[in-house]
């Protein structure tokens, strides 16, 4: 949940009423909050500080739900990656329901105090948080070596198509990249990465995605 810093104190953020079964989440405005709550696993309820920033975007709790319902909810040996990740409550998400290894990477030195204090008052030692940027943090890991990568660069940035395609090659073969955007990306326009959408949601202005590796097809088929 990367912060743009240029883009201006943003109008009254949304939050989720309720999920359809078509997977699209109704929004209501609602004032930002100061926190927002881990919701499943070991460290359920623990709270996470909402630093004061432009455009810091929480992902909504009746989004994480969302998420991890269509993850199935234990990500038990997983190995994740959240790079843009403002208040880290993805990453910590994850570590929460059981993933071995989580990358936590922030740009924002204030956030990134903030992530390795909760890291020590959970003493979640599957966590580790690192300040830099995320897409370079991507292309350093081993290919195939990440299940699950979690993707929300700044609305306003042209880091998208680069952090797609990073994600792609740390990837696993079964793995999954969740991306959220402001516009629904269709496949044609993720084959450049070599992804194509699994799943997808929408709350407000914020698209989201689940995405996986495009499959090669058996030869005749």
């Amino acid at each position: 949940m990367k912060y743009t810093a240029a883009v201006p104190k943003q109008a009254p953020q949304t939050q989720t009423a309720k999920k359809p079964k078509s997977g699209k989440v109704v929004a209501r405005k609602t004032v930002p909050p100061g926190e927002v709550r881990i919701i499943g696993g070991l460290y359920k309820r623990s709270k996470l500080p909402v630093a004061d920033r432009p455009g810091l975007r929480p992902t909504p709790d009746r989004v994480r739900e969302t998420l991890f319902n269509w993850l199935g909810q234990d990500l038990t040996g997983w190995r994740c990656a959240d790079v843009f990740a403002g208040t880290g409550v993805l990453g910590f998400e994850a570590a929460s329901r059981g993933a071995a290894e989580v990358l936590v990477c922030e740009q924002d030195p204030g956030l990134v105090e903030k992530l390795k204090a909760l890291q020590l008052k959970l003493k979640a030692d599957m966590v580790k948080v690192e300040r830099g940027d995320g897409v370079s943090l991507l292309r350093r890991l081993s290919p195939g070596s990440m299940q699950l990568v979690f993707l929300d660069p700044p609305f306003e940035s042209p880091l998208f198509e680069p952090a797609l395609k990073a994600a792609a090659q740390a990837l696993h073969e079964t793995g999954f990249v969740y991306l959220e955007a402001p516009k629904a990306w269709t496949d044609d326009e993720l084959a450049a990465a070599g992804l194509q959408v699994h799943r997808f949601g929408k709350a407000g202005a914020v698209h989201f995605h689940l995405l996986v590796k495009i499959k090669e097809k058996p030869e005749g088929a």
